[in-house]
């Protein structure tokens, strides 16, 4: 399965940021192969709708589940009509996806910040 996992790195040692939308990075992580690449968060500077173009990357890689630590409204509306799962986690990279790999993450069942909750202030 592959999954998609907002980082702070481009590595398995990287921390998952707890920004989906304004991450700088998302770890793209073959649980099947283990193959691991990182592509950047082309929306992570967007004045608005950082989370709906970030959840929009993930759905262009091909992604089935996404974990991370916090999912605005739009994310997460945006990645649950996409049929990708949402799992909460936090740690390194290594660490969330052998987590996901033993069933140890909760789902999750909905936005767990407010909107714009990630926006840079001015």
């Amino acid at each position: 399965m592959k999954i998609g996992i907002p980082a702070a790195g481009q590595t398995l040692e990287a921390q998952v940021d707890p920004r989906f939308g304004r991450c700088q990075y998302f770890v793209l992580v073959d649980t099947d192969t283990m193959e691991v690449r990182a592509v950047s968060n082309a929306g992570g500077k967007a004045g608005t709708g950082a989370g709906i173009q970030a959840a929009q990357t993930l759905t262009n890689e091909g992604v089935e589940a996404v974990i991370g630590g916090n999912f605005g409204p739009n994310a997460f509306m945006t990645l649950q009509h996409a049929g990708i799962k949402i799992y909460k986690g936090v740690g390194t990279i290594a660490q969330v996806v052998e987590q996901f790999k033993n069933g140890e993450l909760e789902e999750v069942q909905g936005s767990n910040v407010p909107k714009k909750a990630g926006q840079f202030t001015r």
